[in-house]
């Protein structure tokens, strides 16, 4: 008469098992057996049945048990950015009707804006002051912004410490941030078509600022990337991706 072991039978034994000595070598390999019960046709389908549930219930719990569960992104979602064609146009042209010229046609620089930042209005003094020729804020944090200043007559880029120190002539909020900067660190970068570029990154005890300033069609230009402490540890990489989009047309 054949005997009916049941799903629990199959993996964990009722009676005693006596010792035994067992030697392994190096290409043993644990294996589980699973024991089909022998019994009539009418009742073998549905046995069959339970113990591959049995089976897959305890793969199942295995491979959750050992198989570590990955730690939870904290990545912010990706931030969609539009390009800004930047004409660069002096005090007297700026602000002129008519015409049929595009920006993109006539663009002398451009860089990324994130989607939902507000276009800031210059104005003719301004412009004719400090030369900043185009702005974008967050709305959410006015602080949180960049901007764009150009200088007419520059056909080379003067010592890095000088050039930050002239920039900083005309900028009060610059002026301030230098004054009570914790560290400004510096370098000389070159693109692909050998065009140079002066980074700038500055902190301060309550702000951060990444300026790029480059020389190009006899003009100086430098974009600002400003945030206070708090804006630039959560939107670090956003705001540094704004830095680097930053070039000059003909450049890229």
């Amino acid at each position: 008469m054949a005997t009916i072991l049941s799903p629990s039978a199959i993996f964990s034994s009722s009676s005693p098992t006596p010792p035994r000595t067992q030697t392994n070598s190096p290409s043993s390999k644990s294996q589980i057996t699973l024991i089909l019960p022998t019994t009539s046709n009418s009742n073998s389908n549905s046995n069959k049945s339970s113990l591959a549930s049995a089976a897959a219930a305890a793969a199942a719990a295995v491979i959750l048990s050992t198989t570590p569960t990955p730690p939870p992104s904290l990545a912010d979602p990706s931030t969609s950015f539009s390009i800004y064609y930047g004409t660069a146009a002096s005090a007297a042209n700026y602000g002129g009707y008519g015409g049929n010229s595009s920006k993109k046609d006539s663009a002398e620089y451009v860089y990324d804006v994130p989607d939902g930042w507000k276009e800031r209005l210059v104005s003719k003094v301004e412009k004719g002051t400090n030369g900043t020729d185009s702005g974008f804020y967050n709305p959410k944090k006015k602080s949180e912004k960049e901007y764009l200043t150009f200088l007419a007559g520059f056909r080379q880029l003067a010592p890095m410490d000088v050039v930050l120190n002239n920039l900083a002539l005309s900028d009060v909020e610059l002026q301030d941030l230098i004054s009570s900067a914790d560290s400004v660190n510096s370098q000389e970068k070159k693109d692909e078509n050998g065009q140079v570029y002066y980074v700038y990154e500055i902190e301060g005890a309550g702000a951060h600022s990444l300026i790029s300033v480059t020389c190009a069609n006899n003009k100086l230009y430098a974009h600002f990337v400003n945030a206070p402490n708090p804006e630039w540890n959560k939107d670090r990489d956003t705001l540094k991706h704004l830095h680097e989009s930053f070039k000059t047309v003909g450049s890229f």
